[in-house]
C-alpha cells in the first residue's frame, strides 16, 4: 500500500479507478470500505451510490447508501461527500439508477 493520499471524491470521479473507496466514520472512529455502485447526475447535483464492504450500523448486507458530492468552491478546499437522509431524494436517486440499468440492458 502506498502512503500517498487520495481524496475519495477524486477516486469516485476517476473512470480508471477500480478499487474500493474508504471513508472515515467519525461516530465509529474507523475507516469504512465501500464499493462504488453508480454515479448519478440529477439536475445540478452529482450523487454516488456506495455499498458498504465493511459492516455499517443500520445498513443491511445488501443495502447501499446515497451520497451527494459537494464540490469545493476553491482548489484549496476539498470536495466532500454528504450522506443523503431524505427518503424522497434517496428514492429518486435509486429510481434513476434503475432506469440507467434498464437502458443499458436494452442497448445490449
Amino acid at each position: 500500500m502506498t502512503d500517498e493520499y487520495y481524496n475519495a471524491v477524486d477516486q469516485i470521479l476517476d473512470e480508471d479507478y477500480v478499487d474500493n473507496i474508504f471513508l472515515y466514520d467519525d461516530e465509529a472512529d474507523k475507516d469504512v470500505e465501500f464499493e462504488q455502485v453508480a454515479l448519478i447526475p440529477i439536475d445540478d447535483d452529482v450523487y454516488v451510490i456506495l455499498k458498504p464492504v465493511t459492516p455499517v450500523d443500520g445498513v443491511g448486507e445488501n443495502e447501499a447508501l446515497a451520497f451527494r458530492i459537494d464540490f469545493a468552491p476553491t482548489e484549496e478546499e476539498e470536495d466532500i461527500l454528504v450522506v443523503i437522509d431524505d427518503d424522497e431524494l434517496v428514492t429518486r436517486i435509486f429510481d434513476e439508477y434503475y432506469e440507467l440499468l434498464k437502458e443499458e440492458e436494452e442497448s445490449e
